[in-house]
């Protein structure tokens, strides 16, 4: 199936209302883990859960950082450290992609906490 331009424009609406509710735990986000890297974790778990915090209320998204209008990054600053998270979407398995992005059935997302240098 052709995608057409709108039909994409509403694929990448739907992606971001699910990525939104994922990031707020709230129903609709789907079914997926958060993650972060080892450097993250050796800041401690107060900068941990500050960083949780913070990828949750996160909200300053902009056709510069998101091209896409998908929701699936953001760059912040964590108590004076620059942090990104991701998310990715994945198929049941977590093996691959999603074939079918959209689909809460289909997609499990994995949301990484990390620093510029972990990329």
């Amino acid at each position: 199936m052709v995608m057409t331009d709108e039909d994409r424009t509403r694929e990448c609406a739907r992606i971001a209302e699910q990525n939104d509710a994922f990031r707020n735990k709230q129903a609709g986000g789907g079914q997926g883990k958060w993650v972060w890297t080892q450097a993250v974790d050796a800041e401690g778990m107060d900068f941990v859960l500050t960083c949780i915090a913070a990828v949750a209320a996160y909200a300053d998204f902009t056709e510069e950082n998101d091209p896409f209008g998908t929701h699936e990054m953001g760059f912040m600053d964590v108590l004076g450290k620059k942090v990104w998270w991701k998310i990715d979407l994945y198929d049941r398995a977590y093996e691959g992609g999603s074939e079918n992005p959209t689909s809460l059935a289909e997609t499990r997302r994995v949301l990484t906490i990390l620093f510029p240098s972990d990329y």
